[in-house]
């Protein structure tokens, strides 16, 4: 392992494998290109890890148990489990092409609903959380402070993301709900505290810690998701196994907007996978979204994928050049990858280098294209 790999601002030193958690997509509609990012960037990252000889372990968790996807099953007329199925089978099959590797662990919200529980019961045991009116809440009010999030800007974002500052059953408006009463509308699961289902923050902390343990080396996912999603999640964890950090680096990977404004169902700008991979190949999107800094927001222009193809064309030219390998460009390219995923700067040294260089960048950078080294 390149002992000066650096995520997130982090020096993170592994031997032979790495535990990265990555946020998931909740199934209920069509794969955008802000969801593509964040995945490709995901998948790139893993297979930086293998070509620095660590054997990457991503867990990739599916949040088919979620208030969004429960409106959206209810208005198409179909049972929240059956739904979620449908358009997780799809999302899969957009990831398939853009050559998205699958993950080694795929954990499933509806799978993990004991696992929720015992979650909650350990929060209370710790005094971190509490019951009140057939739910249990986590006390959250520092986590707010913890993430550097002023407070309007915390409130504002809570009520955003579903999280319910001003419901009267909870102590603080900064508690988060480990475990939901059940409400019309909703799947239910008994519980000791009567019927419900899980929080959200709480299904991704007990979906990592089942399947990855008290820790991972990196937890990757939208930056939009850095508060208040990762904020509680990891706080959470951190509470119920009196371990920390709970993450020893945190790859948030920038959004995507249109004239400014995130891509969002919510906006009505999505740029939708489909219509990219119907114009353009897979090359050409992965590098669109790859050829920037991974931590940088960015506004799509159509114009990008014609720029990103003549990169693509650019370091096929590069790789089939027959020249002797150069030990120089290819320990560049591999420190430069190694330091936070420096893409465009490894491609200006791969398409200089040509040949072994550009081949192996390629590779790593998931390209298919045969004449450039891809899977």
């Amino acid at each position: 392992m390149n002992s000066d790999f650096v995520i997130g601002g982090s020096r993170v030193a592994m031997l032979d494998r790495a535990r990265v958690y990555a946020c998931g997509v909740t199934p209920y509609d069509v794969t955008h290109l802000g969801h593509a990012a964040t995945f490709v960037w995901v998948d790139v990252l893993a297979r930086v890890l293998r070509l620095l000889d660590v054997e990457p372990e991503v867990c990739r968790n599916v949040t088919d148990v979620d208030d969004v996807l429960d409106a959206a099953s209810e208005r198409a007329g179909a049972y929240y489990d059956r739904f979620a199925a449908i358009h997780q089978f799809q999302f899969d099959d957009d990831m398939a092409a853009l050559n998205v590797r699958p993950p080694e662990h795929e954990p499933r919200a509806h799978r993990y609903v004991e696992s929720v529980i015992r979650l909650a019961c350990g929060l209370l045991g710790r005094g971190a959380a509490y019951s009140s009116g057939g739910s249990v809440y986590f006390r959250g009010h520092d986590v707010p402070a913890r993430a550097g999030v002023e407070r309007l800007e915390a409130l504002r974002l809570a009520r955003q993301f579903g999280g319910r500052p001003d419901d009267p059953a909870k102590e603080d408006e900064f508690d988060v709900a480990v475990w939901q009463a059940s409400e019309p509308g909703h799947p239910s699961w008994d519980s000791p505290w009567g019927p419900g289902r899980p929080g959200w923050h709480a299904e991704c902390v007990a979906m990592s810690l089942s399947v990855l343990g008290a820790g991972v080396d990196i937890h990757a996912g939208g930056a939009d998701l850095r508060f208040p999603h990762h904020a509680y999640h990891a706080a959470m964890a951190e509470a119920f196994t009196g371990i920390t950090p709970y993450a020893r680096s945190w790859f948030h990977v920038g959004t995507v907007a249109v004239a400014g404004e995130k891509m969002a169902k919510s906006a009505g700008n999505l740029v939708l996978l489909g219509d990219l991979l119907a114009e353009h190949s897979s090359d050409t999107i992965r590098l669109m979204i790859l050829d920037r800094p991974w931590q940088s927001s960015w506004d799509y222009l159509p114009q990008q994928a014609d720029a990103a193809a003549d990169r693509v064309e650019a370091l096929r030219r590069a790789a089939a050049r027959d020249e002797a390998a150069s030990q120089a460009a290819v320990g560049e390219v591999h420190r430069l990858l190694a330091h936070e995923l420096d893409v465009p700067a490894a491609l200006d040294v791969a398409i200089e280098a040509g040949g072994i260089t550009a081949r192996t960048l390629a590779t790593t950078l998931g390209l298919r294209d045969p004449h450039a080294g891809g899977v």
